[in-house]
């Protein structure tokens, strides 16, 4: 939220409630747009703010546990071994005041206290003394917390850290950064040339900055509301999100396949790279997601894409004119993960899971590459992703693929976005069937 005042607390309360009952955690995102729709006191202006605040509540929501559990019992606490016991749902049992007291203290010690509380200044000063200075927070071992993160995913971190390089710095950039909400980024279409979207964004109330000759929003007017956004001269997709779709590296006129396509942004953006020239094959096992793509290509005049349903059951059967050639070109599996590395941009996302990626998880992943990996022709690549930083979800699956398709060897493997960019987080590797 941009102010934190008195008069706000009972309608956070209430929204609150309201998602806390749930009997799951679903998609915070989601969740609000259905909850909105029936409040209708609710202004634009409104929704948006409160939608913040419950992002905000996300980041830390251990944190606040902890918190209260310092606040009651003062001095030093075995936080890892209390981390491995704390669920979610025990937020259920801090009282609203409480609650959202810490969360307003976290962003702004300054913040009004709501009137039910009685101890709102000592609170208050408690947090001022014991927390607001990170050193102090260090040395109550609060500091993971204060992050949005679990010190459980500490080795999970490391490991990766050791796989890609990444030096101290880049560790503790990336911590600090899970309770950071990277920019929107943006990526042209229709041969849009970027200082003319930049120039019309700004003039239409978007604040949009160009980075890498890449456009990114950070607030302002709402994006999907402008011109731009609907004559189809740009599609809200994420720069790591677009690198990925770089590393397929193709070339118009070749056979491409995007097999787990979803909504298609990473189909669109393939697209654009092949200048509707080739055959483009979108599958994903969700009709209604190949329906958003088939609206959103219309919408940006790409006339080669094609859509199927595909569930991994079996191999894709191949259009004829990809038969004769023995397979595809290039095949995209952005595999089915955990999502560990769109935390920044969807914190709820962070307490669905008691395990970050369990065996189920892994084994889809695995089948989804045997499976696809039938329809590459020779000299071909298959190009794995995930939006996930954990190592066993990325280089120990290609390491286990390889193992057991020795026609195919590895290109290149590598985290792209996230701490270097300020982005989500991801990852791609490209294989190459041998010819």
């Amino acid at each position: 939220m941009e102010n934190w005042t008195g008069y706000r607390y009972p309608h956070l309360f209430r929204i609150w409630n309201a998602w806390v009952d749930e009997t799951h955690w679903h998609q915070l995102d989601r969740w609000l747009r259905r909850y909105f729709q029936g409040q209708r006191s609710f202004g634009k202006r409104d929704r948006m703010a409160y939608a913040n605040a419950m992002f905000s509540a996300m980041r830390i929501l251990e944190l606040v546990g902890a918190l209260e559990r310092q606040y009651g019992v003062p001095g030093h606490h075995q936080w890892q071994e209390w981390d491995l016991t704390w669920t979610p749902n025990q937020v259920k049992n801090i009282r609203n005041d409480k609650f959202w007291f810490w969360v307003a203290l976290y962003h702004d010690v300054e913040a009004p206290a709501p009137t039910e509380l009685a101890d709102a200044e000592a609170r208050r000063e408690w947090f001022v003394t014991q927390c607001a200075d990170q050193s102090n927070r260090v040395a109550l071992g609060l500091e993971d917390f204060w992050q949005g993160w679990r010190p459980q995913w500490n080795a999970a971190l490391q490991a990766r850290a050791e796989k890609s390089q990444w030096s101290d710095s880049d560790v503790a950039a990336f911590k600090a950064g899970q309770n950071v909400l990277p920019p929107v980024w943006l990526r042209l279409q229709k041969g849009a040339e970027i200082e003319q979207v930049q120039a019309q964004l700004s003039d239409e109330g978007v604040l949009v900055s160009i980075v890498d000759n890449k456009i990114s929003a950070r607030g302002g007017a709402g994006l999907l509301e402008t011109t731009a956004f609907k004559t189809g001269q740009f599609e809200i997709q994420d720069y790591a999100s677009q690198l990925i779709a770089d590393s397929v590296a193709v070339s118009p006129g070749e056979k491409v396949w995007d097999a787990c396509a979803g909504a298609g942004g990473k189909t669109l953006s393939l697209a654009e790279k092949m200048a509707s020239k080739g055959a483009l094959i979108a599958t994903d096992i969700r009709e209604y997601k190949l329906n958003e793509l088939k609206r959103r290509a219309k919408k940006a005049d790409y006339f080669n894409i094609r859509t199927f349903m595909w569930d991994a059951e079996a191999p894709l059967k191949l259009p004829r004119e990809v038969r004769v050639q023995q397979g595809f070109d290039k095949v995209l599996i952005d595999a089915p993960c955990s999502s560990t590395g769109t935390w920044r941009r969807n914190p709820d996302a962070r307490w669905r899971n008691s395990e970050m990626a369990d065996q189920d998880l892994l084994n889809l992943q695995q089948h989804i590459l045997s499976q696809a990996s039938q329809s590459v022709r020779p000299g071909g690549n298959l190009v794995y992703a995930t939006c996930s930083w954990l190592v066993e979800e990325n280089e120990d699956q290609v390491t286990q693929f390889l193992a057991a398709h020795d026609q195919f060897e590895l290109i290149s493997q590598s985290m792209v976005g996230f701490p270097h960019i300020d982005s989500d987080a991801m990852f791609t590797a490209v294989l190459q069937k041998r010819a």
